[in-house]
């Protein structure tokens, strides 16, 4: 036997109860962006490695981007995210978009990573940005449209959490430290690591690596473990304000050690996990008010999330909130008795897929019980039988395969009942 070719690692095949999952769920994203007034976008798959060089840290353009020349000599990447992609196209029409400017995207990404539970090389990821406003009911608006999603897809305050902390605030404790400026991304990745290392091994990394004295890790510790932080930061209280009013701080609780990776967020970041811990984290987002300036534009405020769907939907199973979908659009089967009665049976066809009825008509004569079961095995709701005595008198049976009842029609009148039948 010939050797079936893999698909490449870290890639997945989406069958047609995959795609109708991935469907779904882009349909609740895109129900509630929409909702909350965004509107859809999309960018290139290929760009410039210069765009994320210098704006996403070192960590995901040297060690997780795809990078190849093109035939020009060029560098290019596929996208690994979306948002230096979002600040590019804003600066090209700065001047002429309407502020706040509202947009979402849903899309495949890649990344060189070590595939593994909840990880993969591709993956379709949600991205919803607002830009042009610094306030802090726009940092409380992008969580609140993240926790509608999660009530939309019926996860509770009880399963999924959002922990959020501010980069500012932060930066000032860490200064407090006696750290220097020079330093301070450096302790960011330290923090970003908290939950990647042991606490031994944390700690001997923030010491060898960042150059942490062992008072500093110390206290570096303390402020990581002091849930009550947030109330020195006038940011943070006036979004926890803003959180509560727009009905949604049950999802929310402040957790320092919250930091994200990304070089250009600079104030609000946030994360979301599942309560049990089972998973890593399922999204993260945050401000990034200075990467329209280092594409080129003028400064501008902005925040975002981006959420991947391979966690959402680990999630999902594991609350057994993952829907059970149909993968056939088809409603109705018009099944063929034989050679002589396939011209009937293609006019039913016609006729009902011209009244807005998703119809499969069997492609060639087969035994009937081959077609039913072909129905049933996609879930399709309804046949049409047309044998020699129904085709003499201008007859046709319809079967309701999961009640089992059958009605003899006019062939005229099979339109007219299965319109009925789905009209809501």
């Amino acid at each position: 036997m010939k050797q079936i070719i893999r698909p490449v690692k870290g890639t997945r095949d989406f069958y047609p109860e995959q795609m109708a999952f991935r469907n779904w769920l882009y349909g609740k994203m895109k129900e509630v962006s929409q909702r909350f007034g965004y509107r859809e976008y999309e960018g290139p798959i290929l760009e410039t490695l210069e765009l994320y060089a210098a704006k996403s840290g070192e960590e995901l353009v040297k060690e997780q981007s795809y990078v190849f020349a093109d035939r020009g000599g060029d560098q290019i990447a596929l996208r690994p995210e979306l948002t230096p992609t979002l600040a590019r196209m804003v600066v090209q029409k700065q001047r002429e978009l309407p502020r706040p400017i509202r947009w979402w995207s849903f899309g495949p990404f890649w990344r060189y990573e070590r595939p593994q539970k909840g990880r993969t090389r591709e993956f379709f990821q949600w991205n919803i940005d607002m830009i042009g406003v610094d306030s802090a009911y726009a940092d409380a608006e992008l969580v609140a449209v993240l926790a509608e999603f999660f009530r939309s897809v019926g996860l509770s305050p009880q399963q999924v959490g959002i922990k959020v902390n501010n980069r500012k605030l932060m930066e000032s404790q860490i200064r407090r430290l006696g750290v220097d400026a020079a330093r301070i991304e450096d302790v960011y990745r330290l923090i970003d690591k908290l939950d990647k290392l042991s606490a031994e091994n944390w700690g001997a990394y923030a010491k060898e690596s960042i150059g942490l004295g062992d008072a500093q890790v110390d206290q570096l510790r303390g402020v990581l473990n002091d849930r009550d932080l947030w109330r020195q930061s006038t940011d943070m209280i006036a979004f926890f304000d803003s959180v509560r009013d727009l009905g949604v701080n049950d999802f929310v609780e402040f957790d320092p050690s919250i930091i994200r990776g990304l070089a250009y967020y600079t104030g609000l970041v946030f994360e979301a996990w599942d309560r049990v811990g089972e998973f890593r984290a399922i999204l993260g987002g945050g401000r990034y008010d200075n990467l329209l300036a280092a594409v080129g534009g003028e400064p501008m405020g902005a925040i975002g999330f981006a959420m991947g769907d391979v966690v959402i939907g680990l999630v999902l199973e594991q609350f057994g909130l993952k829907p059970a979908l149909r993968a056939s659009p088809t409603r109705v089967l018009v099944t063929v008795f034989s050679s002589e009665l396939m011209g009937i049976a293609a006019r039913i066809a016609a006729q009902l897929r011209s009244a807005g009825v998703s119809t499969e008509l069997y492609p060639e004569p087969a035994r009937l019980d081959r077609q039913l079961k072909y129905a049933n095995a996609l879930g399709i709701p309804f046949a049409v039988i047309v044998g020699p005595d129904e085709a003499d008198v201008g007859k046709a049976t319809l079967k309701n395969l999961v009640t089992g009842e059958q009605w003899r029609l006019d062939q005229a009148n099979v339109v007219e009942t299965m319109r009925g039948e789905f009209s809501g």
